[in-house]
């Protein structure tokens, strides 16, 4: 009996696309580096170990009949491929067929980190898909540093001035996961997914003020601020990367929306307020 692999199971779109292949009836193994059971998941999830640093663990983790996977990279690295490709070298060895990448909006391709996977994914596998999601909802809701300095001080802090992003819902994510995972045929392409409008984080910010009661407001910082106030949570080099991103959003290169949601599920994308109204209620009246 074939089962999908999913990498990443117990995080922010990895435990939705467990729940969303357990619900399409796809016997899930869920990777994680302590093998840990999903919350929530059923006996259809097996809970397995499995760690990007450890090649010991790979072997363990592709087993049972794994013929798909979805693959989130390894957290707070400037060159996942390092670790990445000898895996899928190794998981298309061993009879995966398909694989579904979990990348970003703001890497094409042949681009930095992510993007080198990318770029390789084709020439492994015959069947694939690229996500490339603008950046999560969650990260204002969930454990992301936006999330806990909202909570704290009711603070946004970035260096994206008045630049606009198409804020994307880790459950639409999850959804079009599933779909590339499930459908007969692979999308064999990238997917650029995003939310129904552009937003600022000044925008998020109101919204949040709304929906909470509590004040929330987006603090400007400059590239070389928003760097160092990184680089206390992550390597220095990430830390750039990801101050460089905000600095090519205050350009506009995030400014934009697609139809990709609506396009491979058959329904809309949700909007921010809806998702911030959801994650209150779930949280006990908090965000």
């Amino acid at each position: 009996m074939s089962a999908a692999l999913v990498v990443g199971a117990t995080g922010t779109t990895g435990s939705r696309v467990v729940a969303g292949l357990v619900a399409a009836g796809v016997r899930v193994r869920g990777a994680s580096r302590r093998a840990v059971a999903v919350q929530g998941a059923d006996a259809d999830v097996e809970a397995v170990r499995f760690d990007w640093g450890d090649p010991g663990s790979y072997g363990g983790a592709l087993g049972g009949g794994v013929d798909r996977v979805y693959l989130v990279p390894p957290p707070g690295t400037a060159d996942p491929a390092a670790v990445m490709l000898p895996f899928l070298r190794r998981a298309r060895a061993e009879g995966v067929r398909r694989a579904v990448l979990l990348g970003s909006s703001a890497i094409p391709a042949g681009g930095p980190a992510v993007g080198q996977v990318h770029a390789a994914l084709p020439g492994i596998f015959d069947e694939w898909a690229v996500l490339r999601p603008s950046w999560f909802m969650q990260n204002f809701t969930g454990d992301h540093l936006h999330a806990r300095t909202v909570r704290a001080e009711g603070v946004i802090r970035t260096a994206a001035g008045e630049g606009r992003v198409g804020f994307i819902d880790a459950e639409d994510i999850a959804a079009v996961a599933v779909r590339a995972l499930t459908d007969d045929r692979a999308p064999n392409t990238d997917l650029v997914i995003t939310g129904p409008r552009a937003l600022s984080y000044g925008d998020i910010a109101a919204v949040l003020t709304e929906v909470t009661g509590r004040t929330v407001v987006h603090q400007r910082l400059t590239r070389e601020e928003m760097a160092e106030r990184l680089a206390a949570e992550m390597p220095a080099v990430f830390a750039g990367m990801l101050a460089d991103m905000d600095r090519a959003i205050a350009g506009g290169a995030e400014d934009r929306t697609t139809g990709t949601v609506e396009r491979i599920t058959g329904r809309p994308p949700h909007d921010f307020r809806t998702v911030a109204q959801r994650e209150a209620v779930r949280g006990a009246g908090g965000v």
